[in-house]
């Protein structure tokens, strides 16, 4: 889910350290070993200097702060937008994507202050999150690059706004800039939504300590029905 990645919980992107952890099960389901991780340059995640202090007087060291960051799994969305102009699309691949409010419908997410494609997505006004099935690693990759087309070979619709709706993807919300506030090396973009709607059933992608993988809801089900040997 415009993208320099980083190896933490908030990498929006796809860089970051490969692993293949053992599977894990849990009471609703499995956390699939995830793929290994596609580097990518432009990022909308935070991506600290490896080391430090971790800010002003701080004793957190950078690298650590990265990795344990990075042992909370998240999904990953694309927040998309249509040039008000020409209608050229732009994008970004998001995980800091979180629900903020019920009433009104708020949701947030957060920039790098470094992303060369927030700029453009933000003048449309109205912008499109797409939330990403495990299906959409190539598409999520793509809009992590930086420079170039990054909506060359990617199927879309327009939704109401006139922004990408992903071919594939799991569901999507066409949301109107509420705040932004400054947050470190960051901008958090508080959003509401304006309209939504469900596409598909699927895994979702999930990001893992740098790398991709997917999460499959009723495993533990299964398994339980198979009897030992």
């Amino acid at each position: 889910m415009s993208t320099r990645a980083a190896r933490t919980g908030k990498t929006e992107g796809c860089r970051g350290v490969p692993v293949m952890p053992r599977r894990r099960r849990t009471r609703r389901g499995t956390f699939l070993p995830p793929a290994p991780a596609l580097r990518t340059r432009d990022t909308a995640s935070t991506d600290s200097g490896d080391g430090g202090d971790g800010g002003d007087g701080g004793t957190v060291d950078g690298r650590r702060f990265r990795q344990a960051l990075g042992t909370f799994a998240t999904g990953v969305v694309a927040v998309t937008a249509a040039d008000p102009r020409d209608g050229r699309p732009y994008g970004l691949a998001v995980n800091s994507f979180t629900s903020v409010s019920l009433d009104p419908p708020l949701v947030a997410f957060c920039v790098s202050h470094t992303s060369t494609s927030w700029p453009r997505v933000r003048a449309a006004g109205e912008i499109t999150v797409n939330v990403l099935a495990g299906r959409q690693r190539e598409a999520c990759a793509q809009l992590a690059s930086r420079g170039g087309d990054k909506f060359a070979g990617l199927g879309w619709t327009a939704s109401p706004s006139g922004n990408p709706i992903l071919d594939g993807a799991l569901a999507w919300l066409d949301c109107a800039i509420e705040a932004e506030h400054v947050a470190g090396d960051h901008t958090i973009v508080v959003t509401r939504v304006l309209r939504l709607d469900l596409l598909a059933d699927g895994d979702p992608l999930v990001f893992f300590r740098g790398a991709y993988g997917s999460f499959t809801a009723g495993l533990d089900a299964l398994a339980e029905a198979v009897p030992a040997p």
